[in-house]
């Protein structure tokens, strides 16, 4: 366990127990088309409980993309999408989205700078982006939001505006509150971008931690960087051009093979203590 992290107090519920292995995202022949140019090209990939997912990438591969269409941000133009066993289209998707978490740049821009940390938690339970007063929080609400700022390592955070945090700090908080509503399936598109090293590495360990917890949910985890691969990580889809180059189990997938192929160019690979490092 990271230094500095908490084990998940037992009476906070995450998701279905580790036992459960069925599909919480499922996308068949998915294609995302704007303005006549492809964004998404025939995109298979199915996720399931527990599982932890990078989805991996150069600027432009169509990741955030990927996940806007699991996550029902976003129709797909052709293909199917199945989120939590429900097919987009077929269900109201506001109810499938209070089981989801989504910490990402979209977000993070309606959050309000001047609202303590522990208002920005838990206003989650609710999906709400307005001060605390206009919903109704029970004390187990409050006392959870303190909960999941521990298990980031940044509880003592609670007090400050989250205009004041820096971008790791506020990663941190994003990431708790979008555990609020015990998500089945947890969206980080680029949680680590604009990161400084320290910043990066706590972060890291922070969702190392998460990944060792089996009753977790499922994580997708977006990036471009292999060095931002959190231990744990299970599983990988690489994304280049808007179609899949490979996905499946890391151990046998990412290679230095798949990732010159990825990235267009010759890529080194090496394995070190559990995390990744690449070079040209």
């Amino acid at each position: 366990m990271a230094v500095g992290m908490m084990p998940l107090p037992e009476k906070v519920p995450m998701s279905a127990p580790p036992t459960d292995r069925s599909e919480v995202i499922a996308l068949e022949g998915v294609a995302v088309v704007r303005d006549g140019r492809h964004l998404l090209r025939d995109v298979n990939w199915r996720v399931r409980r527990h599982e932890r997912w990078v989805v991996l990438g150069p600027n432009g591969a169509g990741k955030t993309t990927m996940l806007q269409v699991a996550s029902t941000y976003m129709g797909p133009t052709r293909g199917s999408v199945r989120l939590l066993g429900h097919e987009y289209g077929k269900v109201d998707v506001r109810e499938l989205r209070e089981r989801v978490g989504y910490a990402g740049a979209g977000p993070a821009g309606l959050i309000r700078p001047d609202l303590p940390a522990i208002d920005i938690v838990v206003t989650g339970r609710h999906a709400s982006f307005v001060p605390t007063r206009f919903h109704s929080y029970t004390e187990e609400d409050w006392d959870r939001a303190h909960l999941y700022l521990q298990r980031l390592a940044a509880d003592h955070l609670s007090a400050r505006r989250f205009g004041t945090l820096s971008s790791g700090e506020k990663q941190r908080v994003l990431i708790a509150r979008s555990l609020m509503t015990h998500p089945e399936v947890l969206f980080l598109d680029e949680a680590m971008t604009g990161l400084d090293l320290g910043a990066r590495e706590r972060l890291v360990a922070s969702l190392a931690d998460l990944a060792a917890d089996p009753a977790s949910p499922a994580v997708v985890l977006v990036t471009h960087h292999v060095e931002e691969i959190p231990p744990g990580f299970g599983h990988i889809a690489l994304l280049a051009s808007g179609s899949v180059v490979a996905d499946g189990a890391i151990d046998d997938v990412l290679t230095a093979a798949s990732l010159s192929e990825t990235f267009g160019q010759t890529l080194f690979l090496e394995r070190r203590s559990g995390r990744f490092h690449a070079w040209g």
